[in-house]
């Protein structure tokens, strides 16, 4: 793990990234995968407010009325989000559970309970990864490369979060009335699912040529709420990793974008990268800023969770590039490694940000 200084200084922060970038200079982070890997199809499936205040509720596959879709508890919807978005996902392909070799799933719950719990009786070998908000980067990532090194022909990749189970796990229950920072940011209720193969028959909707394996990277930062500012030191390695190993430079993709850094984390990001020289802020998109109509909706500096690139990526980003519009995307959903305990002991915030080429077949 790098360690960052204690000290949370904006100076402080940029030159023990910089610092950070020579220690990394000799090592491989980068993976080229020897042929495709297809997104052959996604689903979805998200809570009510994502479906009235986002700009993108006409691709989500299933909006739930209400916020416990039917369930009896937070934790219990939210299992029925992964498992209705996996279903969803195969029939869109016209394949059953019998047909997928592995699913890899991840949430924010402890012991991953959500996927688990949610995937238990579809009996499919099962996965349980955990990258916080990063998860669906390191499922994809997974599921890829096993399908590349010819283990297996198909596999499932999701994810999923849960406002109110997430409020539960690591801050306070809601009935508490917690006044939330401007920094702190929405956890989007809602799941994201992959289906990855080989065959090149048909048309899949992308392929995936890449992976960037993220590193824990700590800058210091005790304040929970803050996780944009967290995160975005872990966002910056990934990328210029992709950068410096790739025969990609920055003008070689169409978008760059993060998981769910919100408006303190995507300017703090542009920053850092600014620094070794790379302009983003032309086509940097970061899918915490872009999930929710902010005008309509208050989520402070944006939406986060599992499920907030998941859902991204399966409603709006995987149909621009089938569509052509964009040819070659970098994928960095971004996550905070941190627990309810660890945040009420003061301890820092460490944080993980996983990349995935995605282009247009």
């Amino acid at each position: 793990m790098k360690h960052f200084r204690v000290s949370v200084s904006a100076q402080d922060i940029l030159e023990d990234f910089i610092m950070a970038l020579s220690e990394i200079k000799n090592r491989k982070r980068c993976i080229s995968l020897n042929g495709p890997v297809y997104i052959r199809q996604s689903g979805c499936v998200t809570g009510p407010k994502e479906g009235r205040g986002s700009h993108f509720a006409d691709g989500f596959d299933l909006v739930w009325e209400d916020d416990l879709g039917g369930e009896k508890n937070w934790e219990e919807a939210e299992s029925a989000l992964m498992k209705q978005a996996v279903e969803i996902t195969l029939a869109k392909a016209g394949l059953g559970a019998s047909d997928v070799d592995c699913v890899f799933a991840g949430d924010l719950l402890s012991q991953s309970t959500a996927s688990s719990y949610g995937l238990s009786g579809l009996g499919i070998p099962h996965y349980g990864i955990f990258g916080a908000c990063a998860s669906s980067g390191a499922a994809l990532a997974l599921s890829g490369m096993l399908i590349d090194g010819g283990y297996i022909e198909r596999a499932v990749a999701a994810a999923s979060s849960h406002f109110a189970s997430a409020e539960r796990e690591f801050r306070f229950p809601l009935g508490y009335g917690s006044q939330r920072p401007l920094s702190a940011s929405w956890t989007v209720t809602g799941c994201g699912a992959f289906l990855l193969d080989r065959d090149e028959i048909g048309e899949p909707l992308a392929k995936i040529t890449g992976v960037v394996m993220g590193e824990i990277v700590d800058p210091g930062i005790t304040d929970a709420m803050n996780m944009g500012g967290c995160m975005a030191p872990a966002a910056a390695l990934t990328i210029t990793s992709a950068f410096r190993e790739f025969p990609y430079l920055l003008d070689n993709y169409d978008q760059i974008i993060t998981g769910d850094l919100g408006e303190v984390g995507s300017q703090a990001l542009a920053d850092l990268l600014l620094q070794q020289g790379y302009d983003i802020a032309e086509r940097h998109m970061d899918c915490g800023l872009y999930m929710y109509d902010r005008e309509k909706e208050d989520v402070h500096a944006g939406g986060s969770g599992c499920g907030c690139s998941a859902v991204m990526l399966a409603a709006f980003i995987l149909p621009k590039i089938k569509s052509g519009d964009w040819r070659r995307v970098l994928f960095v959903p971004t996550g905070a490694l941190l627990s309810k305990v660890r945040t009420q002991e003061k301890m820092s915030v460490p944080s993980i940000a996983h990349g995935i080429v995605i282009e247009r077949v």
